[in-house]
């Protein structure tokens, strides 16, 4: 199953289709899965269904040989036969739909004439041109996503995707989870459970060892590649059967992970999907790649353990990672990024930078070193300097609440799980994970004028949120982390120009920061989500208004069905120094709070009314901007940090012991203008300290001796190895403050670069 929702009602008929000009269940041709199905084949295969001589023992179905590939052993699991078994009975049984004319509409207006339960996406692409329909990945009929070797089955629109697409990728990588679960299937003694795309690229299959081998790690990486190697060069296809409850538990019957969610998920008299390539068939939404052999490029690149369904108190299973591609070309690429990427890492550069670590006792809690802290705080200063400047005001709200301000709230029924929960006093309490309930009570606790409005709270308040220990990932992903977290309490009159203001604020930080954003528009979720449609509604046409005015229509994306549960939001996603995406910022409108919190202010015409929230955050989780900036300021040599942000901002380098105490007097001078300046005292050459200093990272060596001692000046250096020559103390002081002001990423003010050395250092070493 590739994902835990798949298991869910299938918006499709009972009969659906599964592949090209073939009934719903029957199998499509093995090595020529781009084409148009085999009759024979399927013919031969459909009078099998339901006799155990009626299947390929060894070659699992649907897939053919080919490409001299090694076929799977003879002697299938049990549990793999019995379902190839079910599978064919099941897929014989399925009747197709009936051919009929049928017009299919292009994103361009293009029409093209059709056959319904004949033709298919891939035949459409293929009269459009033999290189689209190499290149197509998946399509989208009616607006849903949709097999390419599916039928169609009436009048239609259809969208067809490369790998370059969102969607193109998920689909991608989905099917390479199932070929990954084909591989670990054959190789070992196992039973898979889910095996999901992630959205930051590549894949993953968690599976439970059953024989002898309680547990995978990097030795096997070559089996299951190897493996998957000979899945490819079958080409073999994937199939899509439409199942009632009853049968994909007779199916499943040898799988008790597969069972309980089938038991879960699937109400009685609804109907689910399976998809099938080889021997492997698996409990699964879809749509999927036409055939395995789309997938050139495999590799397994990481494993750990895990629980069933993420919880610890559940069976400990074996997670491994993959990651596929079309072509050679696009993985050296990812693999160039992955070494790059790993020389980067957050958690490698903060041992090296000597900014924080993390420790068993408190896992998933940062502690941040006197360097990493001055960096938090920071960031922490940056953003308060700009609530004066947009007035917000700062609060601070208790970490601890009673149950009932969560039940209140809505949180405890969406997201008990992910609290710290606590006892006292036979109370139930909780360490809070988020700020907006006690920004409600706040705003409760004084009568409210519509001329008060605005309200607009900020809160650095500690939360703490239970994730998993299997999911903790340096600071991206933490248990105990701050956010500059905003709520801000307006009028309806008020929320566009409180959401401009929003867009606005994240755009002057990200320049700041040399940041690239997209932003998404995230709607009301198909189920748990509190309050009236006609609410969500209205909510969603103001931030699509205010997105069109703010960046222009066709500038942003929709994200259909992910809002919180209890608003629409804006969902902003920024790019790092590798192209990678992160989401920090949300801006979330919400009607329901105001609601559940019994929130009034009195209008202008004497009435009470309800304000509206706006949840916002700007760099969102401290720990994860955090972690972000650092990999963004890292490099094959020194950290790049900007002066202003800089850990390491000034060294000061005495060319001989007797200066030192000339070293400590700037040093202090720099302290007294609030600039954090060393002195390296150690009798080493002056030229090794400079270069020591470089490699650390220093933006600003002052090199002082004899001379400079005299004239009270010090001899200037950036960490690019370029001398700036001799300026006063003072002069230095003035530009360092001017440059921390204006959040230079490039040192201001600096005289014209010089070539001398310091000669008098040289002379007296």
């Amino acid at each position: 199953m590739s994902d835990p929702s798949a298991a869910a009602p299938a918006p499709v008929p009972a009969a659906a289709p599964a592949e090209e000009k073939a009934p719903a269940a029957a199998p499509a041709p093995a090595a020529d899965a781009d084409a148009k199905a085999n009759p024979k084949q399927q013919q031969g295969q459909k009078k099998g269904g339901g006799k155990k001589g009626g299947k390929k023992k060894g070659g699992g179905g649907g897939g053919g040989g080919g490409g001299g590939a090694r076929p799977p052993p003879k002697e299938l699991p049990e549990y793999v036969q019995h379902r190839m078994d079910v599978w064919d009975r099941l897929a014989a049984a399925v009747v197709p739909g009936e051919e009929k004319p049928i017009k299919v509409t292009l994103p361009s207006g293009d029409v093209k004439e059709a056959v319904a339960w004949k033709d298919s996406p891939l035949s459409i692409a293929k009269s459009i041109s033999q290189g689209l329909a190499q290149s197509v990945v998946i399509a989208k009929v009616n607006g849903e996503l949709y097999d390419l070797t599916r039928p169609l089955e009436g009048d239609c629109t259809l969208e067809l995707f490369k790998f370059d697409s969102k969607e193109g990728k998920h689909v991608f990588w989905h099917s390479s989870s199932h070929v990954l679960g084909e591989a670990l299937e054959l190789n070992f003694d196992c039973h898979l459970t889910i095996g999901p795309a992630l959205d930051d690229g590549g894949f993953y299959y968690d599976m439970s060892l059953e024989g002898e081998k309680s547990s995978f790690s990097p030795d096997d990486y070559k089996t299951v590649e190897q493996q998957v190697s000979r899945i490819v060069k079958q080409k073999q296809p994937f199939q899509r059967l439409v199942l009632t409850k009853e049968e994909a538990l007779e199916l499943f019957k040898f799988n008790k992970y597969k069972q309980q969610l089938i038991s879960e998920k699937i109400v009685d008299g609804a109907v689910c999907t399976a998809y099938r390539c080889g021997p492997l068939i698996d409990l699964c939404r879809g749509p999927h790649l036409p055939h395995t052999g789309k997938v050139q490029k495999f590799v397994v690149w990481k494993n750990s353990s895990s629980y069933w369904k993420g919880e610890a108190a559940n069976d400990s299973l074996q997670r491994v990672y993959g990651m596929s591609f079309p072509n050679k070309k696009l993985f050296a690429e990812w693999k160039k990024i992955q070494e790059e990427g790993e020389a980067r890492d957050h958690r490698l550069q903060a041992k090296k930078q000597e900014l924080m670590f993390f420790h068993p006792l408190s896992p998933g809690s940062a502690f941040f070193l006197p360097r990493g802290a001055k960096l938090y705080n920071k960031l922490e200063s940056y953003i308060r300097g700009e609530y004066r400047k947009r007035g917000f005001s700062e609060v601070i709200t208790p970490n601890m609440y009673n149950k009932d301000l969560w039940v209140t709230s809505g949180h405890w029924k969406n997201y008990e799980d992910s609290v710290f929960k606590l006892t006292v006093e036979e109370q139930e309490f909780a360490l809070k994970p988020m700020n907006c309930p006690g920004h409600c009570l706040m705003f409760a606790h004084s009568t409210r004028s519509y001329r008060d409005l605005p309200i607009r709270y900020a809160d650095f308040g500690v939360l703490h949120r239970n994730e998993l220990s299997g999911a903790l990932t340096g600071l991206t992903r933490v248990r105990r982390f701050c956010q500059d977290d905003a709520h801000i309490f307006c009028r309806e009159d008020q929320i566009q120009q409180e959401i401009r203001g929003a867009l606005e604020f994240l755009t002057d930080v990200y320049q700041v920061f040399g940041f690239t954003f997209n932003l998404e528009l995230s709607t009301r979720p198909p189920e748990k989500f509190l309050g009236e449609i006609s609410v969500w509604d209205a909510a969603e046409k103001s931030l699509e208004e205010e997105l069109n005015r703010f960046a222009g229509e066709g500038n942003w994306k929709l994200n259909p069905g992910d809002g919180a549960f209890y608003g629409p939001k804006i969902d902003i996603h920024v790019f790092d120094a590798l192209k990678r995406v992160h989401q920090c910022a949300t801006i979330q409108l919400d009607f329901q709070l105001p609601i559940r919190f019994d929130l009034e202010y009195k209008g202008d015409d004497g009435e009470m009314h309800r304000p509206v929230i706006i949840h916002r955050a700007i760099l969102g989780s401290v720990e994860r901007f955090m972690a972000i900036l650092i990999e963004n300021n890292a490099s094959l040599g020194a950290p790049t940090w900007p002066f202003w942000l800089s850990p390491r901002p000034v060294m000061i380098v005495p060319v001989a012991p007797k200066f030192v105490g000339y070293a400590e007097k700037v040093k202090e001078e720099f302290f007294q203008a609030g600039i954090d300046a060393e002195v390296n005292p150690t009798t080493l050459k002056f030229q090794k300290k400079i270069a020591l200093a470089q490699v650390a990272g220093y933006n600003y060596i002052l090199v002082v001796g004899e001379k400079e001692e005299e004239a009270h000046t010090v001899n200037v250096r950036t960490r690019d190895e370029v001398v700036h020559g001799v300026s006063p103390v003072s002069e230095v002081i003035a530009r360092f403050i001017k440059e921390i002001q204006l959040k230079s990423p490039e040192p201001l003010g600096l005289e014209e670069p010089k070539v001398e050395e310091v000669k008098e250092g040289e002379k007296k070493e």
